[in-house]
């Protein structure tokens, strides 16, 4: 049976120990990455996914040494340059994840920007979840909902996902890990729900198009039953 990927969602795992084996700083680990990162958005759109999703940078990351979470900042800015013209040209349409408030000035100025010049983009949407956490997207969209004055017995799937970062878009038919961990690690928790796992031990630098569709192929040999026979 073929089953059809209409959304992506990856954990990108493994640059600091990618770098490590090789001998050189987290900082080139994460470059390696950022290359990655490139390469899979553009395999995934040849592909015809209609919604990729990255775990780019989650709420516990600030814990990580300040020097590298501003080398993580400046990549991203860095990819927001150089690749939104290949985001408009492949019709590929950026959206965050997550609370933007809390990043740095800079940052929050080119994702406004690159945002605003891909919505025409209607190929592909590229979610980039940074500053991002499930459970906090789950306690936010209860508090919108609360603040909206919504009837409790009228708050229904429907009307409780419309509240998510994700809103009308469907949820992620696979998840892949990189680098052998096997855990959510607190991303898309309500979305993940009916989700298929894909983990492989590649780190993530070196999970290229033949890994990706690997993943893929492997997606194809599940019974997606979704509670039925």
């Amino acid at each position: 049976m073929s089953h059809k990927i209409r959304h992506l969602a990856i954990i990108m795992d493994g640059n600091g120990r990618w770098a490590e084996k090789k001998g050189l700083s987290r900082s080139a680990g994460h470059k390696a990455g950022a290359d990655a990162v490139k390469n899979i958005v553009t395999a995934c759109r040849k592909r015809g996914l209609e919604y990729l999703t990255l775990y780019a940078f989650s709420r516990e990351n600030w814990s990580r040494p300040k020097h590298e979470v501003n080398f993580l900042f400046d990549l991203l800015l860095k990819f927001l340059r150089q690749e939104l013209n290949a985001l408009i040209e492949n019709s590929i349409r950026l959206n965050i994840l997550g609370d933007p408030q809390e990043l740095p000035f800079p940052v929050r100025q080119a994702l406004r920007h690159a945002c605003s010049k891909s919505s025409a983009g209607r190929e592909m949407v590229l979610n980039m979840a940074l500053n991002y956490s499930g459970r906090d997207e789950i306690l936010r969209a209860c508090r919108s909902l609360l603040q909206q004055g919504a009837d409790p017995e009228k708050v229904d799937e429907q009307l409780f996902r419309s509240a998510l970062y994700t809103g009308a878009q469907p949820d992620p038919d696979l998840i892949v890990r990189t680098s052998g961990e096997q855990r959510l690690s607190n991303y898309l928790v309500f979305q993940a729900a009916y989700a298929e796992f894909y983990f492989t031990p590649v780190l993530w630098p070196d999970f290229d198009e033949a890994e990706l569709d690997r993943a893929f192929e492997d997606f194809q040999h599940r019974q997606r039953r979704f509670g039925g026979l």
